[in-house]
């Protein structure tokens, strides 16, 4: 499976952007995909993660009421709706997936994508 991660870029604090990212390859084998972060100097950190199945989601508590994950099943993207966005919000964002039910730590995931960075300015 690859995963193509895109739609990072510059914002002002306040503002909006959405992440996408798309799976190829043996894609049915997937059980939730989702998203990371690593801002510098610090260690990657989860974000939000979505069941491939049932729609089920999850988001780090720094996120919760800002960030919203969804997935389009047909076209195997996931999405982040980033809103009300912050200066620490500034990082490299990772989509991951994974064959299994798990614990979303970096060492858990099965696949990874190119990084996107999203830079929010004050």
């Amino acid at each position: 499976v690859q995963l193509q991660a895109s739609g990072g870029g510059l914002v002002q604090a306040g503002g909006s952007l959405r992440l996408s990212c798309v799976a190829s390859g043996r894609t049915l084998s997937l059980y939730a995909m989702g998203w990371f972060r690593q801002a510098p100097g610090k260690e990657r950190e989860f974000v939000a993660r979505i069941s491939w199945s049932s729609g089920t989601t999850f988001y780090a508590d720094s996120v919760k009421g800002r960030f919203t994950i969804s997935r389009d099943n047909a076209r195997s993207t996931v999405y982040l709706q980033m809103n009300s966005l912050k200066v620490e919000d500034t990082a490299v964002y990772y989509c991951a997936a994974t064959r299994r039910s798990t614990t979303w730590s970096p060492r858990a995931m099965d696949y990874w994508g190119k990084g996107t960075l999203v830079t929010v300015s004050s």
